[in-house]
């Protein structure tokens, strides 16, 4: 038994004697001391800056005139009543995907029943203007109304088919949704 020790004592002096490190050299002696650095950029020399007024894009100005003090945009009243031929609405008839005609683009507007302050929550992908700040919409009267993310209303529409509803953004554009 006593050898037993000894032969494993002797095995493992042997292991740890093989871990030592025989050589003194470093694989690092052969790099300099201090790299190194690149010579300093020199400064070179710059036209003198000249300034002046730009000519007009295209070369001939394609914008209209700003409008003048005490001009206003054209808006209609958020608390504005559906026309007399409007029919009646349900939310359940407005949920899904409706194809929205925005002064005379196209784009999608998404409603669903998921409640959203006031309202039910609503979104528009590819819209412009004040379509693109939806965030909710609901049914007042006959009139469905879109709400942005603070909850003012910026449009609303009416039915007019079975599967039309027609209307105007609070600047006056007008609003179409068909399916």
């Amino acid at each position: 038994m006593q050898f037993r020790y000894v032969a494993t004592g002797v095995v493992l002096a042997l292991a740890l004697a093989g871990c030592q490190r025989t050589s003194n050299t470093s694989s690092y002696a052969d790099l300099p001391a201090q790299p190194s650095r690149p010579a300093p950029l020199q400064a070179q020399p710059v036209q003198g800056v000249q300034g002046g007024q730009l000519p007009p894009p295209g070369g001939a100005a394609q914008y209209p005139t700003a409008p003048q003090g005490g001009q206003q945009m054209a808006s209609v009243d958020p608390n504005a009543a559906a026309p007399g031929n409007a029919l009646d609405i349900t939310k359940q008839q407005m949920v899904g995907n409706w194809r929205v005609a925005n002064g005379g683009s196209s784009c999608d507007m998404f409603l669903t029943l998921t409640n959203l302050g006031s309202g039910s929550r609503g979104g528009t992908r590819g819209c412009s203007g004040e379509l693109t700040t939806m965030g909710s919409w609901e049914v007042s009267g006959k009139m469905v109304q879109f709400k942005n993310r603070a909850g003012d209303v910026i449009g609303r529409v009416y039915k007019s088919g079975d599967t039309r509803f027609d209307g105007t953004t609070n600047s006056g554009q007008p609003l179409g949704l068909s399916r």
